[in-house]
């Protein structure tokens, strides 16, 4: 069983009045990110926020959005830092001089603008407690395993699509074999025809030129490449049933890629054009499996 990289998890609470959302989104990536700033309210919480994350969801490129809300109509406090929005105020005039755009058309407009930046006006009562944080802590792990639950999902599919990749590899394995039993009457055959042509039929030493077979043969000899193939194709297999999907897409990824070099050394010694053509279809094979190991958690 392998789990894809890519998902999708949200859980929703309340503790008092507040409505608490979080929501997580994950990619590709090779180590544990989280890619998003948090919630200012959270920042002291940040590193549990981290931890927990990693130790459910192992690695991957994760947003985390948690969004805390005041619900219902009870008014909170709040306090305007009137020097900072006279300084947007005078950046504002200012530029506006510079540029020539008239800034008065629109007081209203212009003062929505400046009470809506950043920090002119902020709320005495935010903050998160200790019983909040144990709510969201929970909220976190419910869109973790529901994150995991949708992983899951889209691992079998995932997986279906390595196997078929991998069988198709093996397949053009097994189209190799009537190619190769006539290889060797071919490399015979233009080496003899060579040797004529060279220095002439009559002059062909026999000995020499089993020898020379002898050498040839064994140079472009390819069952060690079949056979280690073979090996290569049956233990990713393996590992697609095993239960531990810590680090399996990495295990994956390193097989795949001594199976890509039993394929180019297989196509480099093949001599044969039959050989490299089905050798062309199976890199084609490998590299559409390198593809989707790079979503396996």
């Amino acid at each position: 069983m392998i789990y894809s990289m890519t998902g999708y998890g949200k859980a929703e609470g309340i503790m008092n009045d507040k409505q608490i959302t979080v929501e997580l989104k994950s990619l590709n990536g090779k180590q544990f990110e989280i890619v998003n700033r948090l919630n200012p309210l959270l920042k002291r919480y940040e590193p549990d926020i981290r931890n927990l994350l990693q130790q459910k969801l192992i690695r991957g490129s994760l947003d985390v959005s948690i969004i805390v809300k005041q619900e219902g109509g009870s008014s909170r406090p709040v306090t305007v830092n009137a020097d900072l929005a006279k300084y947007y105020y005078n950046i504002i005039h200012q530029i506006g001089r510079d540029l020539n755009i008239p800034t008065e058309r629109d007081p209203v407009q212009l003062l929505s603008t400046i009470m809506r930046m950043p920090e002119v006006v902020s709320s005495d009562a935010e903050g998160v407690d200790e019983k909040e944080w144990e709510v969201i802590t929970q909220l976190l792990e419910t869109a973790a395993s529901r994150l995991s639950e949708h992983r899951q999902a889209e691992g079998k599919g995932l997986g279906e699509d390595l196997v078929q990749r991998i069988r198709n590899i093996e397949e053009g394995l097994e189209k190799v074999l009537p190619f190769e039993q006539g290889r060797t009457e071919k490399i015979r055959n233009r080496i003899l025809q060579n040797l004529e042509e060279w220095v002439g039929k009559d002059k062909v030493d026999e000995n020499r030129l089993e020898q020379e077979m002898v050498y040839y043969i064994e140079k472009n000899d390819i069952s060690e490449e079949k056979q280690r193939l073979s090996s290569h194709c049956r233990y990713f297999y393996d590992l697609l049933q095993q239960d531990n999907t810590e680090g399996i897409g990495k295990k994956l990824g390193f097989v795949l890629q001594e199976i890509g070099r039993e394929i180019n050394t297989l196509g480099s010694k093949a001599n044969d054009a039959g050989i490299q053509k089905i050798v062309v279809n199976m890199k084609d094979e490998l590299e559409k499996a390198k593809e989707q190991s790079l979503n396996v958690l």
